[in-house]
């Protein structure tokens, strides 16, 4: 077997078993004890991390961060791998903020001169624009890993310049306009309620037993809130740009609907606690939409645009 195929299939066994012996290696690829120690130090001179110990019981570890194999990129690919990392160098904070710029700089140095120089000019030529903000989200790592493993968090939250002690299950995160949110089963509100990442200042774990969420994720957080609660039905007509709008915001993603010559409609149920949030969202939309259904929705409109006008006519 080439060597370059044998190191190429060793980094793959290594990372596999995560623990092995000189001897093993060299019994599977079919090569002397010295070849094995050989290519053990060419794999960890590549990056892989091994950790070997001495002593009857010794041996070889991969560390927890594991080293994927090469895999093969065509020029394409590789430039949309490149820019999609880029794009994130506007957010102030990012789950995995290191590990990005990381992974940017092996990708831009492992690349041939002539990929390289286009990307630098393509660099001068698109971007993805997102707010700069000065509010930091030191907690994403947790939130994520929570919401992935099933975990109750006690955080401290901080609304209107008050800070409360909070039991939450995280759902998972997401970014908006430069801000990042954490959809999350609150204890204390027994609901599903949306927090500010970076109105969260301490996160510790909570002794709380979690509740089986695994169904429940950022697409369908909104229908699953709803159900067998104090609801009204809301029904609204858009116009083209009102559907624009709509697209924006990804809380609305259940209740939009297109047609083809692009005006559309929202339907859904609607939490009676969220009417207020509706209704200056939807007066917001100004003529892009007309709500023909609920009535208490429509109240809900002309009662805040009565508290407007209230402010502007003394």
């Amino acid at each position: 077997m080439p060597k370059s195929k044998r190191l190429l299939e060793m980094m793959m066994t290594v990372n596999r078993k995560r623990r092995f012996t000189v001897s093993e290696l060299a019994n599977e690829f079919g090569v002397s004890r010295r070849t094995i120690l050989r290519d053990l130090q060419e794999l960890s001179e590549l990056g892989v991390p091994l950790y070997s110990e001495v002593g009857p019981h010794g041996g070889y570890h991969v560390l927890k961060e594991r080293i994927l194999p090469p895999i093969a990129f065509s020029e394409e690919e590789a430039v949309a791998i490149f820019f999609a990392i880029h794009a994130l160098r506007h957010h102030t904070s990012l789950p995995f903020e290191t590990e990005s710029s990381s992974a940017l700089n092996k990708f831009y140095q492992f690349m041939p001169p002539d990929i390289r120089d286009r990307i630098d000019q393509m660099k001068r030529r698109v971007d993805f624009v997102t707010p700069k903000r000065q509010a930091s989200s030191p907690h994403l790592p947790t939130l994520l890993d929570a919401a992935i493993q099933q975990k109750v968090l006690s955080i401290t939250y901080e609304t209107r310049g008050q800070q409360s002690t909070r039991e939450i299950q995280p759902i998972g995160i997401y970014t908006k306009n430069g801000l990042w949110y954490s959809p999350a089963y609150c204890y204390q509100q027994k609901d599903i309620r949306v927090f500010r990442c970076d109105r969260i200042h301490d996160v510790v774990p909570s002794a709380l037993t979690p509740l089986d969420l695994r169904d429940i994720h950022l697409e369908n957080r909104q229908v699953k809130t709803v159900e067998d609660q104090d609801t009204v039905h809301l029904f609204a007509e858009l116009t083209t740009e009102g559907v624009q709008a709509c697209e924006a915001e990804l809380w609305l993603a259940s209740m939009l609907h297109v047609r083809q010559d692009g005006s559309g409609w929202l339907e859904g149920n609607v939490l009676r606690s969220d009417i207020l949030f509706f209704a200056k969202f939807l007066i917001g939309l100004g003529k892009e939409v007309s709500v023909q259904h609920s009535p208490e929705i429509i109240d809900g409109i002309k009662a805040y645009l009565a508290e407007l006008m209230s402010i502007y006519s003394q």
